[in-house]
């Protein structure tokens, strides 16, 4: 097996198939990655020593693993059993905030590995579970790896027994084999080639057993602690947003003590709180934004304008032809010079300044409009991009078409041709994401999307008509809890925009060569 040494390329994988990748056989290689086990837990000592002594009989190396606890103010407090991998400590989750988010940043905060791992506290593990998500890791650094899981009520059992069973490989004797409940997110992953079919892979990554290269987790800058029920779909959108690929590994077997939450007393009352985080983050879920009155906070596309140099009445004609459209669920984003407004400057009449004041007084208080001086090197959390010049804004129904298209052809770059000459660009966010990252110095990463995810060259009119016929109604998305494929017609995203999780800001692209290109 090859390991990732940052000097040779990544894979280029398209889309979701990650079949070029050739995992090594378990027992079969030697680990050299660092791994920090995560476990948020509230409660539930017995649980939790018996994840613990689970994790003590793992056949990755020992001293390549760290385990933090991070208690979320258990009352009493979590303690350590003396049944559990030798380097484990517990933390306990700073003030400002509860549940699993919010305590996985405090665990993440205090790993050192290069591996994070997310475990649940009450999940018993087979021995080669680690071992089976973490060697993927080796062959490259943009994957999310997924755990394998069934459910079963907790019967009684010691630490010791757990720690036994697992040791010689049979974890499953400990449980009723009739008792055990599958998994829905095994069965999706089975129907879709182990996700390799998927359109949206991170619907499944539900969390309670995920790893993921460190830098990556860094680079979507951890869960969002606001969204205390759904923020492993949402954390996973993003990482989708950043270009991540998803590989579940059933060989990562499981048992999950307790039947799924949906299916208690108040299953309902989750699914729902869990469906109205998820409306607000994840725009791709076009089954949640059904009401086209409300404002969300993660837009479904951004139009970017660069408007240096343009006077206010084309700004200003540009930004409402967008917001007229019928594609509601929409930011403009307007790069320019808007320091030059700043620091108590005058600006007179028949300036640029003048007409970027105008600008600014008429728009300044709408939220769907940005003012940048350059634009962010991707849209994410915004899974899509349209970039064209202020005096060509998009036609009505241009943009609800084109991304409709998109989405079924699975493409990544869509590069109009405008009836006056020049281009439009709607771009795939996690399509420029993984070009940016797999481009090679001087490589334009629209050839990368070509490998990828697929470009294709059109002309704007195509794109321009109403349709006449009402479309057909997007297949529902199920929730985190029962997650099933989502037709290509229903996206998926999250974050806020321009706020915590946004990248910095960037050159605002002019034309197709060159167009992503590296910070």
């Amino acid at each position: 097996m090859a390991h990732l040494t940052g000097v040779e390329p990544r894979p280029r994988i398209r889309h979701n198939d990650y079949s070029p990748l050739t995992p090594p056989p378990l027992g079969g290689w030697t680990p050299t990655l660092s791994a920090s086990v995560v476990i948020p837990a509230h409660g539930g000592q017995h649980r939790l020593d018996l994840t613990l002594a689970a994790l003590a009989a793992q056949t990755y190396p020992a001293h390549l693993i760290e385990v933090i606890v991070v208690d979320d103010r258990s009352e009493p407090p979590l303690r350590l059993p003396d049944l559990r991998p030798d380097n484990t400590r517990v933390v306990i989750v700073p003030p400002g905030g509860w549940g699993a988010g919010h305590a996985m940043n405090a665990g993440i905060a205090a790993a050192e590995g290069e591996i994070v791992q997310r475990l649940d506290a009450d999940m018993v593990i087979s021995r080669e579970h680690l071992e089976a998500l973490f060697r993927w890791h080796h062959l490259t650094d943009y994957l999310v790896t997924i755990g394998g899981k069934k459910f079963a009520e907790e019967p009684a059992l010691t630490p010791a027994q757990v720690h036994e069973a697992v040791r010689h490989g049979s974890p499953e004797d400990l449980f009723d084999p009739s008792a055990l409940v599958s998994s829905s997110t095994e069965d999706t992953i089975r129907r879709l080639d182990g996700l390799r079919a998927s359109k949206n892979p991170y619907q499944v990554c539900t969390g309670p057993t995920v790893s993921l290269r460190r830098a990556l987790l860094d680079e979507v800058r951890g869960f969002d602690p606001e969204v205390v029920r759904g923020q492993d779909t949402e954390f996973a959108y993003r990482l989708a947003q950043a270009g991540a690929v998803f590989v579940p590994d059933m060989a990562a077997r499981a048992v999950h003590l307790g039947l799924p939450a949906q299916r208690g007393e108040h299953g309902k009352s989750i699914v729902r709180l869990v469906e109205a985080h998820l409306a607000h983050r994840v725009p791709l879920r076009r089954d949640l934004r059904k009401e086209p009155g409300r404002r969300w906070l993660v837009p479904y596309v951004e139009v970017v304008f660069d408007v240096t140099g343009a006077d206010e009445r084309r700004i200003v004609a540009a930004v409402d032809a967008v917001l007229r459209g019928t594609l509601t669920d929409v930011v403009v984003t307007l790069t320019g010079p808007w320091s030059s407004l700043e620091g108590g400057r005058r600006w007179a009449p028949g300036t640029e300044a003048f007409d970027l004041a105008l600008v600014r007084a008429a728009f300044g208080h709408d939220p769907r409009v940005r003012f940048v001086e350059r634009a962010a090197p991707t849209a994410a959390p915004v899974p899509f991009r349209y970039t064209a010049p202020v005096d060509a804004p998009p036609a009505p129904a241009l943009l609800e078409r084109a991304v409709k298209a998109m989405l079924e052809e699975r493409i990544g770059l869509l590069v109009l041709d405008l009836p006056g000459g020049g281009t439009a660009v709607l771009e795939r966010t996690e399509a420029v994401a993984r070009a940016r990252r797999l481009a090679a110095p001087g490589e334009d990463p629209a050839d990368v999307i070509a490998q990828t995810h697929g470009v294709r060259h059109a002309a704007a009119s195509e794109f321009e008509k109403l349709p006449t016929t009402a479309a057909k109604p997007a297949a529902p998305a199920a929730s985190q809890a029962t997650p099933k494929e989502t037709p290509q017609e229903t996206p998926q995203a999250a974050a806020k925009p321009a706020a915590a999780h946004a990248p910095q800001p960037e050159s605002a692209p002019q034309r197709r060569r060159g167009l992503f290109r590296r910070s």
